[in-house]
């Protein structure tokens, strides 16, 4: 991460996961700050977080704590734990990816999370998520929230990209959620929506560019629709993915770990 016109580039960047719970570098902190700015004008109706430390202070940094509304710090938001891999350089993942012969996005540490067990964690994570949502605002019937998260793209329904506006996507939607998380799991998270929950994309936007990973303080918005006592979820529509209009417009470099 680094401001311009600097352009070099940290290297031995260490593996985080969920056992190196370290603060945000000043950078992180920039890019917080720029985010914050982004979403200033959006109204939340619940706000969860992740409680690893460093998510913890991109939603202070957010300013979303001034608009009243009550931060749930759920552990079902931290990151992958990458078992004995974590507080070693990033690239000993990827010699131990190699030596098994698998992706480093594919492949398990000794001690760490699978895949299926990190989209679990998301489902469930889901769930307390529409109960609190219906429990905190008195739904019933049928409920949909836009679930804000990390990045940009098309709309469906048009011919090309969006302009990059916060609001993008929320006409007609009454409950907004805002989640912050982590890159590993935001990519285990976007899959399910994609893969298991048959969500709707927006017109010309590549797979490629769905599943990419999240740039450090990425945004992303879902809208989910939940219908009936049971809290079905009947629908699953993507806005955009991945946008990072707010770290170019300030000029802030961006890494994806």
């Amino acid at each position: 991460m680094c401001k311009r016109p600097t352009s070099t580039v940290p290297v031995g960047l260490v593996l985080s996961g969920q056992g190196v719970d370290t603060s945000l570098s000043e950078p992180g902190l920039q890019q917080a700050e720029a985010a914050g700015l982004y979403l200033r004008e959006l109204s939340f109706s619940n706000v969860f977080v992740s409680n690893l430390q460093r998510a913890r202070q991109k939603s202070l940094r957010n300013d979303v704590h001034s608009s009243g509304v009550e931060m749930v710090f759920d552990p079902l938001l931290r990151e992958r734990s990458f078992g004995i891999a974590e507080g070693r350089p990033k690239e000993d993942l990827k010699n131990m990816a190699n030596r098994a012969g698998q992706s480093c996005r594919d492949y398990t540490p000794p001690g760490g999370e699978t895949l299926e067990q990190v989209r679990l964690r998301c489902k469930k994570f889901l769930k307390s998520l529409y109960q609190r949502m219906v429990d905190d605002h008195g739904c019933s019937g049928q409920s949909s929230t836009a679930v804000g998260r990390g990045a940009g793209a098309a709309e469906s329904g048009t011919d090309g990209p969006l302009p990059g506006l916060p609001d993008n996507g929320m006409e007609g939607v009454p409950l907004h959620a805002l989640v912050v998380s982590h890159g590993a799991y935001i990519c285990v998270a976007v899959r399910h929506f994609v893969e298991d929950l048959q969500c709707s994309l927006p017109q010309g936007l590549k797979m490629s560019k769905v599943l990419s990973a999240c740039p450090n303080t990425g945004i992303s918005r879902f809208v989910l629709i939940v219908s009936g006592s049971g809290l079905a979820l009947s629908a699953v529509r993507c806005v955009f993915t991945n946008r990072k209009d707010h770290l170019t417009s300030r000029n802030i470099c961006y890494i994806t770990h």
